[in-house]
């Protein structure tokens, strides 16, 4: 007898992992120029402040990518659609909640001692 056993989305894995590299790239890119940008002119504008839709869009992206490519590969061990998704959907958002607490953490220490706060080496 043979029992039909459904194909793993290896299309959800690679454009996961594909959407979260590139977004990734961009979040790079745009968190350095924010803070290049406010280390030039040192404004009145916290750095904390400066997360707008510029930063905050590529993140998301990530997030997004992040959680298809979990979803991907949980479907890939024969979970049902709904319990990977769930997994996925939760984790991202805690783990990526997390992620922004700290990043908003390190730009409001990073503007109130400037780069000498976040010197690993010095803390010694």
């Amino acid at each position: 007898m043979y029992y039909y056993l459904p194909q793993p989305p290896y299309f959800l894995i690679v454009i996961g992992l594909f959407v979260a590299l590139t977004s990734g790239a961009a979040f790079e890119a745009t968190l350095k120029q924010k803070v290049k940008e406010w280390s030039k002119n040192r404004s009145t504008r916290h750095l904390a402040q400066m997360q707008g839709i510029q930063l905050s869009l590529p993140f998301l992206g990530m997030a997004v990518g992040i959680c298809l490519f979990l979803d991907g590969g949980l479907e890939a061990f024969f979970l049902p659609a709904w319990l990977s998704y769930g997994l996925s959907i939760s984790l991202t958002l805690f783990i990526g909640s997390l992620i922004w607490f700290q990043l908003t953490k390190l730009l409001a220490q990073l503007e109130r001692g400037g780069s000498k706060a976040l010197d690993l080496d010095a803390v010694e």
